[in-house]
């Protein structure tokens, strides 16, 4: 190997040599044949001390699996800096470069690419080299992370993990690493540009589908636009594709691009079910389901939220405080989940992957609630919408049409023939939202914050014609 003095240098240790041997093969070993990278490779159990060479133990506090020990750890990283590899068949000699080590697990932090271009550009640097830890069993010994952070030729310690799930070992995350970083080292790749339109980077959407010869295959053609010749055509119908992806696939990426986005854009994402709400957030596209007690700090905080821009004008602060600590604190809302008459739904945005609304139905309002008088008139069996509410930041998205569609879907499954609701007569957004939904006018409630009662239209939704029409 004709390995430059100053070359990205990466020390891989494991108890299994042979399961990092695909670094020797393709673009990654092309870059250590040609001297673009250093990447030396090393067998832990050779930093063993006795003739079993040993390098687990039992757990402290009991428990299943073994734990690798940090003193044979701390023994390999420390001689990276002099040992040379015999597969690599390089003399020993002294690199004083700082070190950053990298360990794989499945509690690190979750690798990115621009995690993956930043170590890329600290190891191009010449004082720096790196060092990965492929930890098997139940791990490696939380001191040695501790051991080498305080380490004064340690520039970084970082653990990473590919995704929520669990490997045998730190093999495969190793490998891709260093597949993800190596290849954004200078030089690697032979065309540059072709970093700059992957996915991830650049505009930080999903790459847009790609296609080569035959134009038929299959019976299948390749989209006509990518044979026009126009440049211009093709560059529009790839940012579309990418933004189509992107919130089918992966829609939390979309919400730093938000202040980006242009009025096409943002025309092509409404047709994949996210918006522009208010403030101009980005949001959705949505997902309803019956809430569950991990949810209800969750809910607690959307309903302090939005309960107060849905009072009047004229309500008292004070009131507004202490309704939101008797009627709709977490304690409450636990209580709720627990009432077999009350079902709770949330919304939730794909984007942001939080809660942004909630709502409530009553089984029984009759016995529970203020429209109880109007329910037992009309002589129809009913449920009451109790609570219906987004956050302002998605008004606009579909987030409220999408809360409400599932909450009707799921009053059908309590045999409900009407859907009850109270709406503020000085609130005509929501008014307006009920009446589009479908709700008529059914009467009058008086619904009390504090010490004012607010007068409340009362609408109707008819469960059984809206199945018919």
């Amino acid at each position: 190997m004709t390995t430059s003095a100053r070359a990205p240098r990466i020390d891989v240790i494991t108890i299994f040599p042979d399961y990092v041997k695909p670094l020797e093969l393709s673009l990654i070993g092309k870059a250590r044949t040609s001297g673009l990278v250093d990447i030396r490779v090393h067998d832990l159990r050779e930093f063993a001390t006795d003739r079993h060479r040993t390098v687990d133990d039992s757990p402290f506090g009991g428990g299943a699996g073994m734990v690798m020990r940090p003193d044979v750890w701390a023994r390999a990283i420390d001689a990276t800096a002099t040992h040379a590899s015999a597969s690599d068949g390089a003399e020993a000699s002294a690199d004083p470069r700082d070190l950053i080590v990298l360990v794989p697990t499945p509690s690190g932090t979750p690798l990115t690419q621009a995690r993956a271009a930043e170590l890329a550009a600290m190891l191009s640097e010449p004082d720096v080299r790196a060092v990965v830890a492929c930890g098997r069993y139940e791990g490696i010994d939380a001191r040695l992370v501790d051991h080498l952070t305080a380490a004064a030729h340690v520039r970084e310690v970082s653990e990473f993990s590919l995704g929520d799930y669990v490997l045998n070992g730190g093999d495969v995350a190793a490998i891709a690493l260093l597949e993800g970083v190596v290849r954004l080292l200078p030089g690697v790749l032979g065309n540059p540009e072709s970093i700059v339109e992957e996915s991830f980077q650049g505009d930080g959407l999903l790459e847009y589908p790609v296609y080569t010869r035959p134009a038929q295959w299959e019976e299948r053609e390749v989209p006509a636009v990518l044979t026009s010749g126009d440049h211009q055509a093709v560059a529009r119908w790839r940012r579309e594709q990418s933004l189509r992806r992107t919130a089918r696939r992966r829609p939390e990426l979309l919400g730093p691009l938000a202040a980006d986005l242009t009025r096409q854009d943002a025309a092509i994402l409404r047709t994949e079910g996210v918006g522009v709400g208010a403030y101009g957030h980005l949001a959705g596209p949505f997902t309803v389901r019956l809430a569950n007690p991990s949810d209800v700090p969750d809910i607690a905080e959307v309903a302090a939220a939005t309960f107060i821009l849905a009072c009047p004008d004229d309500t008292q602060l004070g009131d507004i405080r202490a309704h939101l600590a008797t009627a709709l604190s977490p304690q409450v809302f636990a209580t709720y989940l627990g009432d077999s008459q009350r079902d709770l739904l949330v919304v939730c945005d794909g984007v942001s992957g939080s809660i942004v609304g909630y709502s409530m139905l009553i089984a029984d309002p009759g016995a529970q609630s203020d429209s109880g008088d109007l329910l037992r008139e009309s002589g129809q069996s009913g449920i009451e919408l109790s609570k219906c509410y987004v956050l302002a930041r998605v008004q606009g998205t579909g987030a409220a049409r999408a809360l409400m569609e599932a909450t009707l879907d799921h009053a059908r499954t309590r045999g409900a023939a009407q859907v009850w609701l109270g709406v503020n007569q000085q609130n005509e957004r929501a008014a307006a939202f009920y009446a589009r939904s479908g709700f008529e006018s059914a009467g009058s409630r008086r619904y009390r914050v504090g010490d004012v009662d607010h007068s409340d239209h009362v609408l109707r939704f008819d469960l059984a014609q809206s199945v018919a029409e």
